[in-house]
């Protein structure tokens, strides 16, 4: 155990998301500094602090907009912060969200600052298509050349290949040290633990269920805020717009192989949605809570980061998770309530086996016992981002909010929000409510 669990519990005092809107739909129109400042304007509203007690505002993005620079304090102007607040933008791919939380939770510790508002966003319909490297060099020739002749010599080397975009969505979930997209490295991790695409289909069709009911109960509705996308016709969303309340086996088993046309069993069925969404939370010290009178969604009592091999980077929670455990001398059965972030069904199959597996721990962390077998029944309890879906920038603070949402709800004390990271890392964060 190491000085790190001594230090005082984070208070989050308030929480709140957006609706995960399929990309492509509804929030289509919504670029993520628009999105995120109706987020944060509305979490403002109910927390029982002003925006003028903010010391600052620290955001996660990935795919951040060129026309956002430091989308954090873009966000944060526009949320209605004062332009004397300070705004950080952080970037550590599918935690952002989490770094965002976990940074100001470094400051907090460090007497730098006593509130901070945090989160996460993602706009991947707004993900640009980019100019391939031919068609760039042509347009910058053609704005060198000087005269007539120069300029229509430039444009005879043109070729109707140039015009083939980039994808940055694509560029942007394939790792460049192991040259695999995501879903590549689930199909490696599908491989290593012997899964099969039936038992990636029926996990899909779990967490659409589970969802479909969380959102038919009111459960989401606890955690998520209506968001109005069409001012001028009044239209607005107030659910999660993926959930599948028809999504069953047969369906699924009509889906080809997304990565691996040829031998694969990741489809885009069983893979997290690509959506766009928006979550913040309200931080502060447990001492700073008490000292206002006020009663804290929860805490945040410790959190780790692990690295691992980028080509299973799925494996990322049990890295993760088996560092905090051995910081706070808790292991899986104080667990009450556990989110794995559902990047792929095989990657978080891969991870309940690993957790469960004593030759697992021998090769990985020279340790003779399994970190912990999972209760499947504490698991991603409202279905996870096969139904609802994966704003990378967004699903680390989201995992944190629906982790203390639920134990509140059921009246629980401990929990575990943890999610793998593109190009091989884990993130783990230890939660209370008490």
């Amino acid at each position: 155990m190491t000085d790190k669990i001594q230090k005082e519990r984070i208070a989050i005092v308030t929480a709140l998301r957006t609706p995960m809107a399929r990309a492509g739909g509804k929030f289509k129109k919504m670029q993520a500094d628009h999105l995120a400042a109706v987020l944060f304007r509305e979490l403002m509203l109910r927390s029982p602090v002003s925006v003028d007690e903010v010391d600052e505002v620290i955001i996660g993005n990935v795919a951040q907009p060129i026309h956002a620079a430091n989308i954090a304090r873009v966000i944060a102007l526009r949320a209605g912060f004062p332009e004397s607040t300070p705004a950080l933008t952080v970037h550590r791919n599918c935690a952002s969200g989490m770094e965002s939380i976990t940074t100001a939770v470094s400051r907090i510790h460090a007497g730098e600052g006593k509130v901070y508002v945090c989160g996460g966003v993602e706009s991947m319909s707004n993900i640009p298509l980019v100019y391939s490297e031919k068609m760039t060099t042509l347009f910058t020739d053609l704005s060198r050349a000087k005269t007539l002749l120069d300029k229509v010599r430039t444009l005879l080397g043109f070729k109707p290949s140039f015009l083939k975009p980039i994808v940055g969505l694509m560029s942007g979930l394939t790792d460049p040290v192991s040259g695999l997209l995501m879903g590549s490295t689930a199909e490696v991790l599908a491989q290593d633990f012997g899964i099969s695409r039936e038992e990636q289909d029926v996990f899909s069709v779990q967490s659409h269920l589970k969802a479909q009911k969380a959102k038919e109960s009111g459960r989401f509705a606890l955690e998520s805020m209506v968001v109005v996308y069409d001012e001028k016709e009044g239209k607005f969303l107030d659910f999660d717009d993926g959930i599948r309340e028809s999504q069953s086996l047969e369906k699924l088993a009509k889906l080809k192989p997304f990565f691996d046309r040829k031998n694969g069993t990741v489809t885009a069925g069983n893979s997290s949605q690509i959506t766009d969404a928006a979550a913040g939370v309200l931080l502060m010290s447990e001492s700073e809570a008490k000292k206002r009178g006020l009663e804290p969604l929860g805490y945040l009592c410790d959190y780790a980061y692990e690295g691992l091999e980028p080509k299973r980077m799925g494996l990322g929670p049990v890295f993760a998770t088996h560092k905090l455990f051995q910081q706070t001398g808790l292991g899986m059965n104080d667990m009450e309530i556990i989110e794995i972030n559902e990047a792929f069904a095989a990657q978080v199959i891969a991870c309940e086996r690993a957790f469960a597996s004593k030759d697992f721990a021998k090769s990985h962390f020279g340790e003779s016992e399994a970190v912990g077998a999972i209760d499947p029944n504490i698991l991603n309890v409202n279905g996870g981002a096969v139904a609802l879906g994966h704003p990378v920038g967004m699903t680390g603070t989201r995992l944190v909010l629906t982790v203390l949402y639920e134990l509140r709800q059921r009246k629980l004390q401990r929990g575990l929000a943890t999610l793998c990271i593109g190009g091989g890392q884990g993130a783990a964060l230890l939660l209370e409510v008490k």
